[in-house]
């Protein structure tokens, strides 16, 4: 019989969390029609998959890419991932519903929250909407190279119901606003919107320092939020959040406790402390508490330590004190902050200057560089933190950091461990049954570090060198339970009937690249983009998007609007 592509002769590990069996796979109209041992059957093109590993394609419970996909349909970093669906919209920021006189205002904030230039997100999309169901319209316009689904934002509801005072810590929704912003929440949700997110993590700011709209909602508000997603959008519609641990922490395991109960998937971002086991055991107890009786409460969390990345590229740990570093990073590009470097007295200043920064003795135990080999050097044995090297070298940490920046022509980064550095706890953290290692924030915070690489770190890091997971099990993760969060129809595994979203993996060459700074955002703006080595081919829909690394030209993703309930 004669198929649209197949893929012959691979390892299949098909999402469920069996055990990997050799076979092939055969697609016809954007499905998979066919597996098993496809020798006498024909296709108008094969992909060789002998000696490699066929997954189903990776799941995103966590990205910004809200105006990203405006300027870069293709989706980039997350497409070189082997991401094939991505849920935007998380943290309670996103662009709909939205009143033409606020369009500049919800540009700003996400340019606050998520450090992407407003006036990049005003000109890079076409604004052509103002309720929720537009704003998918015109994403779908767009063509994007990955599947889409969408949460609608607390922050663009609260302010279209409350304005200004939507932010103010003591005021809450009288009963009038806290009609209109049911009304939106269920407009929303009934035109595609997968469901429903809010961000309570107080470090998420609008520009003039107050918290983003939600993030002093009381339960009542919340509450009645919750009531309105699975009213329009049935049992298990999603309720997404950022949450407060450090000063509302039982405020927010109530929030979570009312959600489930009112038939909300509950999905939220977390991970775990030094001290003891990082709380692991209470949430062990939690997830097991609250997923029983048909009730569903999920988290997402990092694969690797992260928080900035220090360097030459765009952020430095000293210009906030340094007159010198300042100077140094005004300059206009890498090279002449390089040249610069060289000049001894130039060199000997900013030395100087930043030993008397006090704070960054502080930091260097958690500064981790990623050396100049041709992969970053993750360590996550722990060996090579800027401490531990300027103590094998007998200096002082700066002097190690200058010295590194000017041998390495100032292309090696820092990696700040500010979260995730606790990694026994944050592994066993990850190996909770309702925990997904897949948090890759793609869209957000782009010119301070990107974690976008979540899923290559993941497979090639703790599956295959520190054995966190077996590969069945850290696939299944990413794929099928991924999947039946948002509740994605035919997706997530590998099985005939369903859609073609496949990986095709040299497992054994799997690798995250080191990240870099490009300007390619609209007026040239800068972010980090992370690449990759080892996947051979993704597809969506059956379409190669991306072949080792490469774009093909190929959008097929599609704007999910429909998902299985109940």
């Amino acid at each position: 019989m004669n198929y649209d592509l197949i893929i012959s002769g691979g390892t299949i590990v098909d999402g469920t969390g069996a055990a990997p069996y050799k076979g092939d796979v055969a697609i016809r109209d954007g499905k998979i029609a066919k597996m098993g041992d496809l020798n006498e059957d024909s296709a108008a093109k094969t992909i060789d998959a002998t000696g490699q590993t066929v997954t189903p394609g990776f799941v995103d419970l966590h990205t910004h890419l809200d105006a990203q996909v405006g300027w870069d349909p293709e989706l980039t970093s997350s497409s070189y991932h082997g991401v094939t669906t991505a849920l935007i919209g998380n943290c309670g920021v996103g662009f709909a519903p939205v009143a033409e006189q606020n369009r500049q205002y919800m540009a700003k904030l996400m340019e606050s929250v998520e450090d992407i230039a407003a006036e990049a997100i005003l000109d890079g999309l076409p604004w052509n909407w103002t309720n929720y169901g537009g704003y998918l319209d015109s994403v779908e316009a767009l063509k994007p190279a990955l599947n889409i689904v969408g949460l609608v934002g607390h922050s663009a509801i609260r302010f279209e119901a409350m304005g200004d005072k939507s932010m103010d810590k003591d005021v809450q929704a009288d009963d009038h606003e806290l009609a209109d912003i049911v009304r939106m929440v269920k407009e929303s949700v009934e035109a595609g919107a997968v469901g429903f997110s809010t961000s309570r993590f107080i470090p998420h700011t609008v520009p003039d320092g107050r918290c983003t709209p939600g993030t002093w909602a009381d339960l009542r508000e919340t509450g009645a939020i919750q009531q309105a997603v699975i009213e329009a959008g049935g049992v298990g519609a999603l309720f997404q959040s950022a949450n407060d641990f450090q000063t509302r922490y039982e405020t927010e395991l109530k929030m979570f406790e009312q959600g489930a109960e009112a038939g909300c998937q509950i999905l939220f971002s977390g991970g775990t402390g030094s001290q003891g086991d990082g709380g692991v055991s209470r949430w062990r107890d939690f997830f097991h508490q609250h997923n029983q009786g048909g009730k569903r409460v999920s988290g997402v969390c990092h694969t690797r330590p992260s928080g900035a990345f220090f360097g030459l590229a765009q952020l430095s740990p000293f210009t906030k004190e340094s007159d010198a570093w300042r100077e140094l990073m005004a300059l206009p590009t890498v090279s002449d902050r390089v040249d610069a470097l060289r000049n001894q007295e130039t060199r000997m200043r900013l030395i100087k200057e930043g030993k008397a920064i006090g704070h960054f003795s502080k930091m260097a135990h958690m500064l981790h560089p990623f050396g100049m080999g041709e992969t970053p050097d993750l360590d996550l044995d722990r060996k090579s933190s800027l401490q531990q090297l300027a103590d094998a070298a007998g200096c002082d940490p700066v002097e190690m950091y200058v010295d590194r920046l000017l041998a390495s022509e100032g292309r090696e980064l820092f990696n700040y461990w500010a979260f995730g550095g606790a990694l026994e706890n944050q592994w066993q953290y990850m190996q909770l049954d309702h925990v997904i290692p897949m948090l890759g924030d793609a869209g957000a915070h782009v010119g301070i570090f990107t974690d976008t690489d979540s899923p290559t770190v993941l497979l090639s890091e703790l599956t295959r060198k520190h054995n966190v997971y077996s590969l069945p099990e850290a696939i299944h993760k990413i794929t099928q339970q991924s999947a039946e969060v948002l509740g994605l129809k035919d997706r997530g595994v590998l099985k005939e009937g369903y859609i073609a979203d496949i990986n095709v993996i040299d497992y054994g060459q799997l690798a995250t690249h080191h990240p870099e700074y490009v300007y390619d955002f609209p007026h040239g703006g800068g972010r980090f983009i992370v690449k990759s080595t080892g996947y051979t081919a993704t597809l969506v829909a059956g379409q190669v998007v991306v072949e080792n690394c490469q774009h093909t030209g190929n959008r097929p993703g599609q704007v999910i609007r429909e998902f299985e309930r109940g």
